[in-house]
């Protein structure tokens, strides 16, 4: 699954904001927030995560921001120019969006929480969002992204909050499935899932994440975020035909799946959203299986019933 991405271009900027973090002195005239390794430059999947970065960057600078990530800065140049009256992203609605959902639902969760975020690596949120006591979040994502941003959130401190866990699965694991049970993933127990940033190229690929996230997750569990548009094998135009396609996707997966409009999502916030069109598409969906887990557990009961039957006919 270490598949390529399209390289993101950022906007023209007009305004300059440094960044708060510059982790040392020398490591920040060395250019090293930006330039790790030498090649970064031409990495497609780094790339598309620094920009993802510096919009949540220019979010968090806005006098009335969505939201706040105090680490997206450790990401970004420090010395990047960004026009923060340009009008609202779409990742940034989306970015609210699984913020909310993702802390609403674990708020309801008994005992051990788990949250799976598949990312471009540097999402922020396992130190950013106000995780309850027992929170275990795994991240699936490109690991030499991963790597390259655990460097830089060390440097500037950041740490997950007390009593919950952070683990990293590399999306280029041969057995995704099999390394979060390691891990310590259990599918008899409530998880939450979430997908942005991702680097997705076909709907192949998007099948087998779907495929792994329904032999996962418990039944009732949620899977929710953003997916690119032109996945979708029917014209996007038509919000119709959308939404016949990702039913029948997400249903032969065993999921029950609802699009969200990106300006509902906006209005609610009392926000206006950037006009145009949009390049994902926001959903969120509900796993009706029993995941690989619960049906072992089951397998199990009725064997033992059944051995206790022969037992007493003996």
């Amino acid at each position: 699954m270490d598949c390529l991405l399209k390289s993101a271009c950022l906007p023209m900027p007009t305004t300059t904001i440094v960044s708060k973090f510059t982790c040392s002195n020398n490591r920040m005239r060395n250019g090293w927030l930006f330039r790790a390794q030498l090649g970064n430059e031409n990495d497609p999947l780094l790339q598309s995560a620094i920009h993802s970065a510096s919009l949540r960057f220019q979010e968090t600078h806005k006098r009335e921001p969505l939201f706040m990530d105090p680490y997206a800065g450790c990401f970004v140049p420090p010395h990047t120019r960004m026009d923060l009256e340009n009008p609202l992203k779409h990742y940034c609605i989306a970015t609210k969006f699984i913020d909310d959902k993702l802390l609403r639902t674990v708020s309801h969760l008994d005992g051990l929480k788990q949250v799976v975020i598949l990312s471009d690596g540097m999402d922020t949120r396992p130190y950013r969002l106000n995780w309850p006591s027992s929170t275990i979040i795994f991240d699936i994502s490109p690991d030499r992204v991963f790597q390259n941003a655990v460097q830089k959130l060390q440097g500037v401190g950041a740490k997950v909050p007390r009593n919950c866990l952070y683990l990293h699965i590399p999306l280029e694991s041969t057995d995704i499935q099999q390394a979060l049970r390691m891990k310590g993933f259990n599918g008899n127990r409530p998880s939450i899932w979430a997908i942005q940033g991702l680097p997705v190229m076909t709907l192949a690929r998007f099948e087998e994440i779907l495929f792994i996230v329904s032999g996962m997750a418990k039944k009732g569990s949620l899977f929710l975020g953003e997916l690119p548009a032109w996945l979708a094998e029917t014209g996007f135009g038509s919000k119709s035909s959308t939404e016949e396609w990702m039913d029948n996707l997400f249903m032969s997966n065993g999921f029950k799946v609802g699009m969200i409009s990106y300006n509902d999502v906006a209005k609610s916030l009392g926000k206006v959203v950037k006009p145009g069109e949009h390049e994902n598409i926001l959903f969120v969906s509900e796993q009706l299986r029993l995941s690989e887990d619960q049906m072992e557990t089951r397998r199990a009961e009725i064997q033992t019933v059944e051995e206790d039957g022969d037992e007493h006919s003996v």
